[in-house]
């Protein structure tokens, strides 16, 4: 049992990884491929592009598989794209791996979390969740920069390195995961999974909020790194040390989200930490000392390691009958608003005033995302399911 949680977590460690690795390194990419600033954000939007539309499918199609073979599959296709990643000469080819990975990332992603409640016993199902989680924030505050001093000697050897240290996890799953094939005989189709989320306006609600809460942090976080390239013409292994603060800041976020969710509930949790946030993306790139500006991502990315876990929280239990379908769905609607965040952060950062305009942009977005969150209901007594829940349900 401890075998497995550890698996997740590290599997969920290579995802972030690699989901992560671009931004620090962006300037160095930027330099090889010979690429405007516009034109850079597709190098991080490639990536989420591909999990974003693919997950939509993945999702409900691995409802009706064996997950332990499209785990399998996804991980194999995740590790050979970003091997390629390394071994691209040109950036449309680069555009090409990414997304070829982001896709691989859609069959994976979404099976470890619904692989744990079935291999846990109930008991160490939240527990374990949390921990994958973590493996997520672990890879923002040790891999992305593990992967930024890494491409100090080679901007390619990160990639050789995630994707061939993913190999073995392979291995792990096959002999350590028991087969996960789906009980029932009758495989509804991909569209019908779906029907009750469309039917339902607190799910449209919840899943617009989520949208608009991943539109402004992945705004802000893609051009981090061109931002501390320019203002503090730091080279990419300087700039991955000031990120692994971020990443920490979301480690001791998850960690201590169940305890600031049990002290303040989890509506009170959400407001005040949207808030903070907000507060800070407005601020923070208008700051010129590199000290206060790193104390204050970590801060702010503790407070988005325990806003977004609730938030997450809140979604799945709309209806707890497809949640594995929801989880695909917020991984979805994630990885398309951080590509549309790429895409408009590098707009954004050429035509409009640098990272302080992304600032005012990423705040907007928090503040309309936390508006919706309450005006939809969503952020109602998840222990009382609505009729509408329980319509839809049945």
């Amino acid at each position: 049992m401890r075998f497995s949680i550890l698996l997740f977590f590290l599997i969920m460690f290579m995802i972030g990884t690699d989901t992560f690795l671009i931004s620090p390194m962006l300037p160095t990419l930027q330099t090889e491929f010979g690429v405007s600033t516009g034109m850079a954000g597709w190098m991080l939007g490639a990536y989420t592009l591909g999990s974003a539309v693919f997950a939509l499918i993945a999702g409900p199609l691995s409802d009706g598989w064996n997950r332990k073979t499209v785990l399998l599959c996804g991980m194999l296709g995740f590790s050979v794209s970003t091997i390629l990643c390394g071994f691209a000469d040109s950036f449309w080819t680069m555009c090409l791996f990414r997304f070829l990975a982001g896709v691989s990332a859609a069959f994976t992603a979404p099976q470890v979390w619904a692989s744990i409640p079935v291999v846990m016993p109930p008991s160490q199902i939240s527990k374990t969740m949390g921990i994958a989680f973590s493996g997520l924030a672990t890879a923002q505050a040790f891999g992305v920069p593990i992967g930024s001093w890494l491409a100090a000697a080679s901007w390619s050897v990160p990639f050789w390195t995630i994707g061939a240290a993913s190999m073995p996890l392979m291995a792990f799953v096959y002999f350590k995961l028991p087969d996960m094939k789906p009980r029932a005989q009758e495989k509804p189709s991909i569209l019908s999974r779906y029907v009750p989320l469309i039917k339902s306006g607190k799910a449209r609600s919840g899943f617009f909020a989520y949208l608009l809460l991943h539109l402004g942090s992945g705004t802000a976080f893609a051009f981090i790194g061109k931002w501390l390239a320019d203002s503090f013409q730091l080279p990419v292994g300087h700039i991955g040390t000031v990120m692994m603060f971020l990443g920490i800041g979301t480690l001791l976020g998850s960690v201590v989200s169940s305890y600031a969710t049990r002290k303040l509930g989890n509506v009170n949790a959400v407001i005040a930490g949207m808030s903070f946030v907000i507060l800070l993306y407005a601020v923070l790139p208008r700051m010129s000392s590199l000290p206060v500006v790193t104390v204050g991502f970590l801060l702010l990315f503790a407070t988005l390691g325990v806003v977004f876990p609730t938030v997450m929280e809140a979604l799945t239990a709309l209806n707890a009958a497809i949640r594995g379908t929801i989880s695909s769905l917020a991984n979805s609607t994630m990885n398309a608003a951080n590509t549309l965040g790429a895409w408009i952060a590098g707009a954004i950062y050429a035509q409009y005033g640098g990272y302080s305009s992304i600032g005012v942009f990423s705040a907007a977005c928090l503040a309309l995302s936390l508006v919706v969150f309450f005006y939809g209901g969503v952020m109602g007594n998840k222990r009382t399911p609505s009729r509408e829940q329980t319509a839809s349900s049945s």
